[in-house]
């Protein structure tokens, strides 16, 4: 039996994730699709657009027929920690095959590049902490060390592009887990990762999409052509009730954390380092969005997903200690479902009891502290929701059931 793996934020679901969605199943002759999907709060620190379990939906019904949640502690972690966890997962549920988007397009880039890394790892890791004393983002330093080491050259992977970088990170995990899935890649086509605008009729980044969204104060009827009909129609719901996400809905609790809480506190967050909360509580009190904020607070060594990480961290309360006991683990400690159709049950009711880490179907089906940080992320994106009193808390969820031949929920 094929079961292929996708890693996913769907911030929201879109044409480009259709295509590769079916790419994945021809090309992986999958019988079953698992994806790994981030929760509440993203990769580059920000809300989602929905909530996890709206695009729980969306995934079901483009023909996902497992979504397992990314932990927190790995959701809102630079490229190669979220790369960990999300393969880690897809490793312990029993996928046979990973299969992710790059802008390669083949996979034999990503194998050459890691074994040319693993001859000029202690060079690569002096150059880095080199660039990085000069006040260069980690990003920027890990261009600039991979330039010093003279590591482009025709055949090698180009490690500027965003999906490339995810991708070379997956590849490293399936290889430190000795796992036996079978990585492939398929070509990104039309938008780019970060491009924010629109200029395809059918295709486009995310990114832009959210862009045109919050652009209008009405639907954008051109957003129907660049989506399936599904996310068309949850997106113009979410935009009827004010239900989409964004920072600026969040800002005044950060602000509030900001200006009240003693810098020791400030400090114990994930992610403060090198006196960035002294910044941010300077910087606070003269901003009036989060936009402001941002602008204002970010320096050539901070990236903009840098500083949004810990502020998504202050949010959230998330503290170092918390973090860093989840970071000593060899991996997520269980696999959270927040949906599956009729084939998908049947897969897991077959294999659940051979599983190496428990699958929890509700947060009081495990009696663990693993489950407390993504909790309160959860509980904290509802904050901003008009009709909170009417959306089921956090621990009252269970999983998302679809009936994929009658095309509902059951």
């Amino acid at each position: 039996m094929n079961i292929a793996g996708v890693i996913v934020e769907y911030n929201p679901f879109h044409n480009g994730h259709h295509y590769h969605l079916e790419a994945t199943r021809k090309q992986t002759e999958a019988d079953l699709v698992v994806a790994v999907m981030s929760g509440p709060f993203l990769q580059r620190g920000e809300p989602a657009l929905l909530s996890k379990w709206e695009r729980t939906k969306l995934a079901l019904q483009a023909g996902i027929d497992i979504v397992i949640e990314l932990p927190y502690p790995y959701a809102t972690q630079r490229a190669e920690v979220f790369a960990w966890g999300a393969v880690s997962l897809l490793h312990a549920i029993g996928t046979t095959h990973l299969c992710f988007g790059s802008e390669a397009g083949t996979i034999e880039p990503f194998l050459k590049t890691i074994e040319h890394f693993a001859f000029r790892k202690e060079d690569y890791n002096t150059l880095l902490k080199k660039y990085m004393a000069e006040g260069n983002s980690y990003p920027k330093a890990t261009a600039l060390a991979y330039k010093a080491l003279g590591l482009i050259e025709e055949g090698l992977l180009d490690l500027s592009k965003p999906n490339n970088i995810l991708g070379y990170h997956y590849v490293q995990a399936v290889q430190k887990l000795q796992s036996p899935l079978r990585v492939e890649t398929i070509k990104r086509v039309q938008a780019g990762y970060h491009d924010a605008d629109i200029t395809d009729a059918h295709i486009a980044s995310a990114t832009a999409i959210r862009k045109a969204l919050f652009e209008y104060s009405k639907e954008a009827p051109s957003l129907k052509q660049l989506t399936p009909w599904f996310t068309a129609a949850a997106l113009e719901q979410a935009q009827q009730f004010k239900q989409l996400r964004r920072w600026e809905d969040y800002f005044s609790y950060l602000k509030y954390r900001l200006l009240t809480e003693p810098k020791e506190k400030l400090n114990s967050y994930y992610e403060a380092e090198e006196g960035l909360e002294n910044r941010f509580s300077h910087v606070i009190q003269h901003a009036h969005s989060f936009s402001d904020f941002m602008t204002a607070v970010k320096t050539k060594r901070y990236t903009w997903t840098r500083i949004q990480r810990l502020c998504t961290h202050m949010l959230t309360g998330t503290t170092k200690a918390e973090m860093e006991a989840a970071n000593q683990l060899a991996f997520p400690q269980y696999l959270r479902l927040l949906g599956m159709s009729q084939q998908g049950q049947r897969y897991l009711n077959q294999c659940k009891k051979q599983l190496s880490i428990p699958l929890v179907t509700k947060i009081s089906d495990i009696d663990s502290q693993d489950l407390i940080v993504d909790h309160r992320a959860a509980e904290c994106y509802q904050l901003v929701d008009q009709n909170n009193g009417e959306i089921p808390r956090e621990y009252q969820r269970t999983p998302i059931r679809y009936d994929a031949e009658k095309k509902c929920f059951i």
